[in-house]
């Protein structure tokens, strides 16, 4: 079987808006999915068999029509099921039970856990159709040495700068607090920046000023992966990289604040209460509905500070491995979801870059953000996708928060890396 264009009537039949930041983390276990499930049938003429594709709300409706399609070239019945909740969690029940679907579409950093798990096979993609992804999304699904998943999108936080009131995009976090402190000064603004902290921290989006301070999650291994037998959030550079967001706290710059959280920090930048935002793609619907006048960029470094990388997630498919049909979703999931017109599609429905580059630039002609946003993430880092990130997300936003609100750098660091080791049990 031949990959094939999407026609164009089901590309023109794609318009939704953009969701927050796709992944979900295991949650409640749950035996089978609920949610609801569009299937589309095709004659059997060229062998039959069904294929069953889970996902989550959005991509459901930006996958139908050329799941659609897909059913009708190669005389199958496609199945595109609803998955709203606790998505990995789910899957990996349903897989453990031999209910689960033949591809399941998610983030790349459930890769460890699954594979782990053994719920899904490597995908066969050659070495052309890798060339035809940037680097840093095959590096994400590639987990051993081998490749997990086919990428179709590509995310990752910037720089979000309302242009009226910051005409130029800042050289270094300090230069970003000296224009947001005098913005608020002068009455302008509300907040120097609008980046969610919480009560309990977002390590997720103060990852780039702590990748400038210096700080790192872990060690790599030989072959250059994190080694989660080297926690690195008590280092001595991390416990300096925690004083520098300590320095932008609350008894410090002001420009980070347990009050700003998920619930408000884009809605403050799209209301004009803040010059400066640090989010992703999910974000621009809101900004744009504001009426911003905007421009996106990286985020800036410290004076003489390391690079500002932020994680890169890759939203995905993957051939779960106790699929019922597995040759035909190998077929779907390296040969079909990789086309162009199909990237160009999910982009569509749900305008995260798309990890295809022939598709990037293409969708870069209308809509330059996308091409910015892979621009201040080309650098990144991809999300760990070892099982063993999911002890340090807490840890690090509780040590995070706690300097934020003037807590000691190296106590906070300490506890983190206590807690980080004690669950690994390193």
């Amino acid at each position: 079987m031949r990959k094939r264009a999407l026609g164009v009537a089901a590309l023109t039949s794609l318009a939704l808006a953009a969701t927050a930041c796709g992944g979900s983390q295991p949650g409640t276990p749950s035996a089978a999915p609920s949610g609801s499930a569009t299937s589309a049938s095709a004659p059997a003429a060229k062998g039959g068999g069904k294929l069953v594709i889970w996902a989550d709300p959005n991509r459901v409706k930006a996958l139908k029509p050329f799941a659609d399609q897909f059913g009708t070239e190669n005389g199958v019945t496609v199945e595109v099921k609803e998955i709203s909740k606790d998505n990995q969690q789910v899957f990996l029940n349903a897989s453990q039970q031999g209910s689960g679907p033949d591809v399941m579409v998610g983030a790349h950093d459930w890769i460890g856990n699954l594979v782990q798990n053994g719920a899904i096979d490597p995908v066969n993609l050659t070495d052309a159709q890798k060339a035809a992804f940037p680097e840093i999304a095959i590096k994400a699904v590639t987990f051993d040495g081998q490749t997990m998943a086919a990428p179709y999108a590509v995310e990752n936080i910037a720089l979000i700068r309302n242009t009226k009131l910051a005409p130029e995009a800042p050289a270094t976090l300090e230069d970003l607090v000296k224009q947001g402190k005098a913005l608020k000064a002068a009455g302008k603004v509300k907040e120097v920046l609008c980046l969610p902290v919480a009560q309990k921290g977002d390590a997720f989006h103060v990852y780039p000023l702590f990748a400038a301070g210096g700080g790192s999650l872990f060690g790599t291994t030989a072959s250059g992966d994190p080694d989660p037998k080297k926690v690195l959030l008590g280092s001595a550079d991390s416990v300096k990289a925690f004083g520098k967001l300590k320095e932008l706290g609350e008894k410090g710059d002001g420009a980070l604040k347990t009050s700003i959280t998920n619930e408000n920090y884009v809605a403050s930048f799209a209301g004009g209460k803040c010059a400066f935002l640090i989010s992703g793609p999910w974000a621009m619907a809101e900004v744009k509905k504001g009426g911003v006048s905007y421009d996106i960029t990286p985020v800036p470094s410290f004076k003489d500070g390391k690079p500002a990388t932020p994680f890169v997630g890759v939203q995905s498919f993957f051939v779960a491995s106790k699929g019922k049909n597995k040759t035909l979703a190998q077929e779907f999931v390296a040969n079909y979801v990789t086309n162009k017109d199909v990237a160009k599609a999910l982009y569509a429905a749900d305008p995260r870059p798309p990890a295809l580059t022939e598709a990037l630039q293409e969708v870069g002609a209308t809509d330059p953000d996308a091409g910015k946003f892979m621009d201040a993430g080309k650098n990144g880092l991809p999300m760990p996708a070892i099982p063993e990130m999911q002890a340090v997300w807490e840890p690090f936003g509780i040590a995070e928060a706690a300097v934020v609100k003037g807590g000691d750098p190296a106590k906070a660091a300490a506890a983190a890396q206590k807690a980080i080791d004690t669950s690994l049990k390193n």
